[in-house]
């Protein structure tokens, strides 16, 4: 298995696109999988369509089904920081994408995007993995 790991700034953003990225992870690997992961237990990763609004879609929907309140048990950090907490359970913190002869096998639309809401740690690990098929 071939590995690298990225570093993403979300400190001006609720979405960072990866697609490019994942792109040049994959060139000249052949064919195989590529899995996408953040190690964070308040982000995920997405593939959704990004610069026509989807991306601003995502993130309005997430915070309307995970308001910044009083209400979770999990109550450390900022106002609201429980709702961060739930997040990988609706956005996999993974994705998985079928890779051939070096370029992943995504639609026309589709962009690897890592999600995070989390006003409380901007600075995140993105791991890249390669396993040869």
């Amino acid at each position: 298995m071939d590995t690298d790991v990225l570093e993403v700034d979300t400190t001006r953003r609720r979405t960072a696109d990866l697609t490019d990225e994942v792109r040049g992870f994959c060139a000249g690997r052949g064919d195989g999988l590529c899995n996408v992961f953040v190690p964070h237990a308040t982000a995920g990763v997405a593939i959704i369509e990004t610069g026509a609004g989807s991306d601003d879609d995502l993130v309005d929907a997430l915070e309307r089904l995970l308001p910044r309140d009083d209400r979770y048990r999990h109550a450390h950090g900022s106002p609201g920081h429980g709702a961060d907490h739930v997040l990988p359970g609706l956005v996999s913190p993974s994705v998985t994408i079928p890779v051939q002869g070096g370029r992943p096998l995504l639609g026309t639309w589709q962009s690897v995007v890592l999600v995070d809401l989390n006003r409380d740690n901007p600075l995140r690990s993105v791991r890249l993995s390669f396993v040869a098929g």
